[in-house]
């Protein structure tokens, strides 16, 4: 395993790290939550040092399953986060509210303290601000008790916000998605964290699963390589200098070993010089859905994730319609019930016009 210096913390921590909101949705299911552990356990055997877990994730089983797993290894032998804002808290900002989100997170996960604790899923600034006012002094005492060792951000914004967030200098790192489709918007966020000496952790370096799902357009990455599209993928956000560590949603060991392979012999390299190096290859859209799946709270039972994501295949030049019908089996009329109350576009973290988008599907029918 390759391991890279996270920040200025001290920390050394492999370049691909695990995301553990992608355990085997049946095995949770029936109940079965050891065989989800035994990945973990199997990804930290392979050098893997780096789990992130978040309330929630997995049927709200990640962390129980997560801590399975972590109370068999020597604390020193990994590093851990999770995650909070207002939403985890039912927007109740009180002390006493965080400090039993942070004590049930630390029950489950097994742990007499988080590594990281991320404030979570930053949309914008107007968002970070008000969160910021009300949570992050409960954030200060939590790491003053020895809870948490370092504060972090987790983040959607783009790269000129990230700057402006970098700049308070009130985290030790930060999570952002970032992938051969959108590092030309991110890469401002990318470079002010470096500066300050932040460490910064990647999610999203499949681009939501439309890398793989798209090889032949996405073919260019693996280019000189014995790699696959994927594992080539992974190994573009890893080689990244300012890049601390990739997370790879991980459900099987075949994906712990297509992890581990894509970051065999890595080169580290400045982000300018790879932005240089790939400026004229392939695509970069930041207007394709990643699947995130958090505007899927439509009042009139739209189910704006399908929709979103054949709106992927026009954009990569597929059939969006038969998208629509073949693979997802949802009515394209069903799109033009929106009745524009925006509620979608609020929850998007990327800031897509999904609502202009619905109404373009139902005119396919």
């Amino acid at each position: 395993m390759y391991y890279k210096q996270y920040g200025n913390t001290g920390m050394k921590v492999s370049a691909v790290g695990m995301g553990t909101m992608r355990y085997n949705d049946d095995d949770i299911t029936a109940g079965h939550l050891e065989k989800c552990a035994d990945v973990v356990l199997y990804a930290h055997e392979k050098g893997i040092n780096f789990f992130d877990s978040a309330p929630f994730y997995c049927q709200d089983k990640s962390e129980i399953i997560t801590g399975m797993a972590l109370s068999q290894l020597k604390r020193d032998s990994f590093y851990i986060s999770s995650k909070v804002n207002l939403g985890v808290l039912n927007n109740d900002s009180s002390a006493d509210a965080f400090r039993r989100r942070l004590e049930t997170s630390l029950k489950r996960l097994k742990v007499d303290y988080l590594d990281f604790y991320y404030l979570w899923c930053m949309l914008d600034l107007e968002s970070f601000r008000k969160q910021y006012d009300l949570l992050y002094k409960h954030f200060e005492q939590a790491k003053a008790d020895g809870l948490i060792r370092h504060i972090t951000i987790s983040s959607h914004m783009q790269g000129n916000e990230l700057e402006k967030v970098v700049e308070t200098g009130l985290f030790d790192g930060m999570l952002i998605g970032y992938n051969a489709l959108n590092y030309r918007f991110r890469q401002a966020g990318i470079a002010a964290a470096a500066a300050r000496g932040m460490g910064i952790a990647v999610m999203n370096p499949l681009g939501g699963g439309l890398i793989p799902q798209n090889p032949e357009t996405f073919s260019y990455l693996a280019e000189g390589t014995n790699l696959t599209v994927a594992q080539a993928a992974v190994r573009f956000v890893a080689s990244h200098k300012e890049i601390s560590v990739a997370l790879v949603g991980i459900s099987s060991k075949e994906q712990v070993d297509d992890a581990v392979k894509a970051v065999e012999n890595l080169v580290e390299r400045p982000a300018a010089e790879i932005y240089e190096e790939y400026e004229k290859k392939g695509i970069a859209l930041n207007n394709l859905c990643t699947g995130c799946a958090y505007c899927d709270h439509c009042p009139v039972g739209i189910e704006i994730p399908k929709y979103m994501d054949a709106y992927n295949a026009k954009l990569l030049g597929h059939d969006m319609a038969g998208r629509i019908k073949y693979h997802w089996h949802v009515p394209i009329s069903k799109a033009g019930e929106c009745i524009r109350c925006g509620q979608c576009e609020s929850l998007c973290t990327q800031h897509l016009p999904i609502m202009d988008r619905l109404e373009e599907i139902s005119r396919l029918s």
